[in-house]
């Protein structure tokens, strides 16, 4: 495969004016011309390896930072939008798309965000039983997508919150349990801890923090390190909240849920003793969940955070799915970004997971694109605790770029060389490229259709 060339325009124009530098001055310092400059910034040309290297020299810069921009997370969320039927007659050219994400990226977010608003609109107004006669009937983001997107875009690591949790599970250079620490600060303020028989997970109130004894142990863990987070990282959490700026007070309320859950998973599975443990183990979720008293769906969604600047992991992607193939989580640090909406594609292993519980399955995948991946899915069941108390099922998919696999245990013995080892998925049906895949189940909107009545393949129509 061809090497990808770098453009980050953007991410130039950015570095030279946080360092106050004019086009002309900054170019002397790269030690290249004006326009020459002024080509790279308009991503007309690539980042050359000298500019690179001067980057890194003269400005201490994290270069991989510039490789690793939201643009492509950008193109897939513009490229599932245009496939709405409203604009088929005349799709943009993929090569706009990402001249758009690249030179204009706060175009292309007020481009999601107004389509994001039309299509609330035309959903709502196709449940007229549910929108008639109500007073909020106007087209806002939920608060719940407008959560998912912010975590989506930060690439699901929040610094702030992230060095505070380490921070708390450590003693200088040294790591300590987190859940001691957080039994002593409990102590100290007062706060009884009862494990009881109760269905609630976690519930706070008059003086006593109480967690359900029916919950796994990593799950008390977690919960418990929540908890510690609103009660010792809030205005930390709250800052974070006021710079996010969110449209509303229920989009907040979660965000702040969600930036405490960050908080508890990063202090149980704290930053540097959890990469150096990743490489160590070639990033066994067995072994990794064993030493830190976590989960496997934790330490997988852990794997997904790890983009500190100058320190970062295997750039991982994370899903999780119901069993109706519904994503209830879903983050991206790789070029595979996911549907915002609707299903995973069928021929990704993460669905057959549910067939074999407790066991890992591996995949070889190849994206419409040419990129290969190494995919990993287990089932995961969250037992209610009780016998009439309902099992919650999900599968969760763990994958990255071919490049990283040798880091990982679980490609040993995989012939990642065989091109036919490596099975085509897509990211959803309305936006693949795929003409022949056999479990299509509608046609891409973006492509024109050939229907001949005399003739019937592996679907009912061709694909132009």
């Amino acid at each position: 495969m061809a090497t990808q060339k770098l453009y980050a325009g953007v991410a130039l124009r950015e570095t030279r004016t946080r360092i106050g530098l004019t086009q002309k001055a900054f170019a002397e310092k790269l030690g290249v011309s004006l326009p020459y400059l002024n080509q790279m910034e308009n991503n007309h040309r690539p980042i050359s390896a000298s500019v690179v290297l001067r980057l890194a020299g003269e400005f201490g810069l994290d270069v991989t930072e510039l490789a690793t921009s939201d643009s492509e997370r950008m193109v897939s969320d513009m490229r599932e939008a245009l496939a709405d039927p409203v604009f088929a007659d005349a799709p943009p050219p993929l090569a706009d798309l990402r001249l758009t994400a690249s030179n204009a990226p706060a175009l292309a977010r007020a481009f999601l965000e107004l389509h994001r608003a039309y299509r609330q609109t035309h959903e709502r107004l196709a449940s007229l039983d549910e929108a008639l006669g109500r007073d909020d009937a106007g087209a806002v983001t939920s608060p719940w997508e407008e959560v998912r997107d912010f975590f989506h875009y930060c690439d699901n690591y929040i610094d702030a919150v992230d060095r505070a949790a380490e921070r708390f599970s450590s003693n200088g250079n040294k790591t300590i349990d987190p859940v001691s620490k957080a039994n002593d600060i409990l102590r100290d303020r007062g706060i009884g801890l009862e494990i009881s028989d109760n269905s609630a997970m976690r519930d706070f109130s008059g003086g006593m923090l109480r967690l359900s004894a029916r919950a796994p142990s990593a799950t008390q863990r977690f919960q418990l390190l929540h908890q510690i987070a609103l009660l010792t990282q809030n205005d930390l959490l709250e800052a974070t909240l006021d710079l996010a700026r969110f449209q509303s007070e229920t989009s907040r309320a979660i965000a702040k849920i969600g930036l405490a859950n960050y908080f508890a998973g990063a202090a149980l599975l704290p930053y540097r003793a959890f990469v150096a443990a990743a490489r160590e183990t070639r990033h066994d979720l067995e072994r990794l969940a064993d030493r830190f008293g976590a989960s496997i769906e934790q330490v997988a969604h852990r794997l997904s955070t790890l983009q500190r600047p100058g320190q970062k992991g295997i750039p991982f992607f994370f899903v999780r799915v119901d069993q109706a193939g519904t994503i209830t989580k879903r983050h991206s640090a790789t070029r595979l970004q996911f549907a915002r909406y609707g299903g995973a594609c069928p021929l990704w292993n993460v669905h057959q997971a549910f067939e074999t519980p407790g066991r890992f399955l591996r995949q070889l995948a190849e994206t419409p694109d040419g990129v290969r991946y190494l995919c990993l899915s287990r089932e995961v069941s969250k037992p209610g605790g009780a016998f009439h108390a309902p099992v919650r099922r999900f599968a969760i998919g763990l994958g990255c770029e071919i490049a990283h696999a040798r880091d990982l245990v679980y490609a040993d013995d995989l012939d990642l060389g065989r091109a036919r080892a490596f099975e085509p998925i897509g990211i959803s049906c309305r936006i693949c490229e795929r003409p022949d895949c056999p479990q299509r189940s509608v046609p891409p909107l973006e492509r024109r259709l050939r229907v001949n009545p005399d003739r019937r393949g592996l679907l009912p129509y061709d694909i132009g």
